[in-house]
């Protein structure tokens, strides 16, 4: 996979962590991860199908913030 060029944030990513979150990018068949702190380190890349498991084990079971 090469470097994507539409990196997307978290909705969750308001003005107070605009600039601390995750940012993700489709690929065809990968999914791009990176922090958006250091967007010029390499991301991660894993499996669409991997990845839409992960997204649905949160739904499942919701991290929550502490304070």
């Amino acid at each position: 996979m090469g470097t994507p060029d539409k990196w997307r944030k978290s909705s969750y990513s308001g003005p107070g962590d605009g600039d601390s979150c995750v940012e993700i990018a489709n690929g065809a068949a990968h999914i791009a991860i990176r922090d958006s702190k250091t967007p010029a380190r390499a991301p991660l890349t894993v499996t669409a199908p991997a990845f839409t498991t992960f997204v649905e084990a949160l739904k499942q079971h919701p991290l929550r913030r502490l304070p």
